[in-house]
This record gives C-alpha cells, sequence and structure tokens, in this order.
C-alpha cells in the first residue's frame, strides 16, 4: 500500500479509502536543542527528544491521504565569486588570498593520525548501548519498528522477530540524530542535509534485527543531554545540560599527544545515563584542561593550543564546500567572544589600495 507523504501522517492507505489524513502543514523547527513545528508551536509545545518531536499530532485534517511527492525549495549553493581562499599564518592571523590554487583542507584543521603512545594512553571510547527487542512482548500488526532510519511495519513473529528471514533485517542509524545551525543528519554518519524531508530519507548506516517493543534493562537507561558552547582567545567553553548528575559516579576524560577527544559518561540520580565522544575540531592541552559538576550542567573548560578560532566544536559538524570548511551559520550562544582582523595577501592589498 501507498504511504501519506504529507509532514506528521506517514499513514498507509489505500486509493479507495475514505480516512481523514491530520498532518502538519507548517515546517519543523530546530533551535538551540528544542524541535517543534511553525504551524502549531503555540500548541504544542517545543520538545527536546526528536523521538517526542516525531510524536507530536498533526494540527490540520483534510479528507484524503495523499502520496505525491513534498514540494521542496530548492536550497541556495555558496557562492565564491572572486575565488577567495583563507588560510592561516604562524601567528594565528588569518591571511585571505584571491585565484589561490585549491586545497584539499583547511591548514589548522587537519587532521593527524594518533600516534600508537596516544592510542595507548586513552581509555577506550564507550560504546552506543542500543536497547533490545523483548521477544516476549506480543506486538500489534502495523507496530512501527523503533529504530531511527528503519520504519518497517510489523507483519508477524515469524516474518519479522524470528529466524533470518529477510523480514527480520533492519537496516538503521544506531545513534541519535544531530541538528546544527541548518544542517542535519546523525552523529554515526557523515552525511547532512539541508532539507527536513530528505533528512527522513537518510539510509540506515548499520544492519541488525528490528526492535518493536524494548526489553528493559539491567542497568541505567540512556537519556540525551543539549550541549552549547562558546570560545575565547584561548579557551573553549562547553556546557552539557545534565541536570542532577552524579558526581560519583560520572567519569570525564581529555585526550592529549594530538588525540583530541572528550568523552563523557554522565550518570544521573534517577539512573539514567548519557553518554557522548566529542572529537574536537581544534587542538587542546588535555592536562590543563577542567570540567566541573553542577546542579543543572556540566561545564568543560577546554585550553586550547593555540589561539586560533574554532568554526565548529566537532569535525563532525564541518561541511566541506570548495576551498572553505564553512557550517552553516554561527550565532546565537555559539561563537568567538570579540572581533577578527582580517589580513590580506599583498595582492589583495595592491587591490585595496
Amino acid at each position: 500500500m501507498p504511504r501519506c507523504t504529507r509532514k506528521g501522517c506517514n499513514k498507509e492507505f489505500t486509493q479507495d479509502g475514505n480516512e481523514a489524513c491530520i498532518f502538519h502543514p507548517g515546517a519543523p523547527v530546530f533551535h538551540e536543542g528544542l524541535k517543534s513545528w511553525s504551524c502549531c508551536s503555540d500548541v504544542n509545545k517545543p520538545v527536546l527528544e526528536f523521538d517526542e518531536f516525531m510524536k507530536i499530532p498533526g494540527c490540520m485534517k483534510t479528507e484524503r491521504h495523499t502520496n505525491d511527492a513534498p514540494k521542496v525549495e530548492p536550497s541556495k549553493a555558496p557562492t565564491n565569486p572572486n575565488n577567495l581562499t583563507v588560510s592561516v599564518s604562524e601567528d594565528g592571523k588569518e591571511v585571505y588570498t584571491s585565484d589561490a590554487a585549491p586545497t584539499n583542507t583547511s591548514p589548522h584543521l587537519e587532521s593527524k593520525p594518533p600516534t600508537s603512545q596516544a592510542l595507548a594512553s586513552m581509555q577506550t571510547p564507550l560504546p552506543v548501548i542500543e536497547e533490545e527487542d523483548d521477544l516476549s512482548i506480543p506486538v500489534p500488526v502495523g507496530t512501527k519498528c523503533l529504530r531511527k532510519g528503519c520504519g518497517k511495519l510489523f507483519v508477524s513473529d515469524e516474518f519479522n522477530r524470528h529466524g533470518n528471514g529477510e523480514g527480520t533485517v533492519c537496516i538503521y542509524h544506531p545513534s541519535p540524530p544531530i541538528f546544527r545551525e541548518g544542517s542535519k543528519g546523525y552523529l554515526c554518519c557523515k552525511r547532512r542535509v539541508l532539507e527536513f524531508e530528505e533528512f527522513l530519507k537518510i539510509e540506515g548506516c548499520k544492519t541488525g534485527r528490528h526492535l518493536f517493543a524494548v526489553k528493559a534493562a539491567p542497568g541505567p537507561t540512556l537519556t540525551e543531554c543539549r550541549i552549547e558552547h562558546y570560545q575565547t582567545v584561548d579557551k573553549v567553553h562547553v556546557s552539557i545540560y545534565a541536570k542532577k548528575a552524579d558526581k560519583d559516579k560520572t567519569t570525564i576524560i581529555f585526550g592529549s599527544d594530538k588525540v583530541y577527544l572528550v568523552i563523557l559518561d554522565i550518570l544521573f540520580q534517577d539512573t539514567k545515563r548519557f553518554t557522548r565522544t566529542l572529537d574536537l575540531v581544534g587542538p587542546i592541552n588535555a592536562d590543563t584542561s577542567t570540567f566541573q559538576i553542577m546542579g543543572t550542567k556540566v561545564e568543560l573548560h577546554l585550553q586550547k593550543e593555540d589561539v586560533r578560532s574554532w568554526p565548529v566544536l566537532e569535525k563532525s559538524e564541518l561541511v566541506r564546500i570548495g576551498n572553505y570548511a564553512v557550517t552553516f551559520g554561527v550565532g546565537g550562544r555559539t561563537g568567538t567572544i570579540g572581533g577578527k582582523e582580517i589580513i590580506l595577501d599583498a595582492s589583495n592589498q595592491v587591490r585595496t589600495g
């Protein structure tokens, strides 16, 4: 059967059926970790979790479903009329050059492979803890797989849960989605898109088994935390909003010797747990970086190894277009305190003279 393509509906239907369609006529809004719909944000309050966002009921009703492709406004690609490239001098100043030969990487963002000594000094990053399907719980026909990016509907135990047949194969995303300054994707894979409809079509990056009924875990349940950051000349300050984090059980590990990672393992007083590995975009001094665990959040104070500005916090947030390493805007609570001095090379100094 065809599936309705209206946002917020996504139900299967028959062409001769008369079931009403309840959907969202507006667009999704993602701002500082909060998620809502532009058409009903005054009625349905913004939520933090993506799964909760997907459950927000539609606010408009029409007589019939449709499987017509949704109309998406084409995104405007960035232009570079002067073929302008940016480099960084040894003293940390940005140099703007026109008609320069293209380069594959930005000098201050180039990633070097970690040495064996560095890897030995790091503890093994915490793996993603995935929920398991509880086969003892009966599942109604038509139940959607709970794994992100799958969306297959339950037919029967024999077809979807037992054996190794085609119906048991689940292709999904094991990590949560990330929405950052207009870009959308998943933490477990590199693809990023601008449009929400394209985000919903991102194919899973892992193959496993379906999840129709969650098995109760003996330990803490996984949760998500909002992360924000800002930077000064010599530090990057990161806030992880983790209310009631347990100071005695929480672990924060800073990488060293060119392994620029921060491993987070935050346990809460209410048996919840947040795990994340930050693959930093710039180098830090692990020995002088510090953290604080407070009542409502965990603060990281990352000591930069140089004074160059970070365009983003993590490498996964970078999107390369031509000779640029760019993000989809920097604003709000993310950015650099203080302005930058623009340094022109010799050829551009002549043009502006």
